[in-house]
Parts: C-alpha cells; structure tokens; sequence
C-alpha cells in the first residue's frame, strides 16, 4: 500500500452478515492466526482478483495463440460484409 503523507490511504467497510457466515469466517481465521479483518480482506481481496481477471484476461492455448499471431501478420482479405461495413461508415462518417 502506498505511503501518502497526511492523506488516509485506508477506506471503511462495513457488512452485516448472518451470524452462523460471522462465526465460520471468524473460525476460518483462527486457523489460519489471522485476525478477523485480515482474513475477510484477504479472502474479498483474492475473490475480487479473480473476478476481474476472468473477466479481463484473454487466455490462449498455445495452438489458439499461433492462429491470433498468424492472422495478425498475414490478415485476410476482407470479406463482403465487411467491405459493406466500411462503405456504410464512409457514408455516415466521411473519408477521414
């Protein structure tokens, strides 16, 4: 976390939770000898890691990335629909 002299670099979260959810993560940091608030925030701050990534991170096979490589050095001709694309961008938008 990074150091910002007179500026609080720690924000407040508050979450009610059932009490048998508050008694299960308090146990689950007792074993790993963690406090309460450590455990949630590491545990919410994996949870949340993951989530971005597999919404963000584009992962290929190694067969998947010769054919993305491929296609970006030695792209195809464009097809009809896409030359009709660009025909109807040139008559919205003009030749920029």
């Amino acid at each position: 976390m990074p150091y910002t002299i007179g500026v609080k670099t720690e924000k407040r979260l508050e979450a009610r939770v059932p009490a048998h959810v508050h008694a299960m993560l308090k146990r689950a940091a007792e074993i790993q000898g963690r406090t309460l608030t450590d455990f949630i925030v590491t545990a919410s701050s994996e949870a949340a890691r993951q989530t971005i990534e597999t919404t963000e991170i584009i992962r290929l096979s190694v067969e998947e990335y010769g054919v993305f490589i491929d296609t970006i050095l030695n792209p195809p001709e464009p097809n009809d629909a896409l030359r009709r694309a660009f025909e109807k961008r040139r008559e919205l938008f003009g030749d920029e």
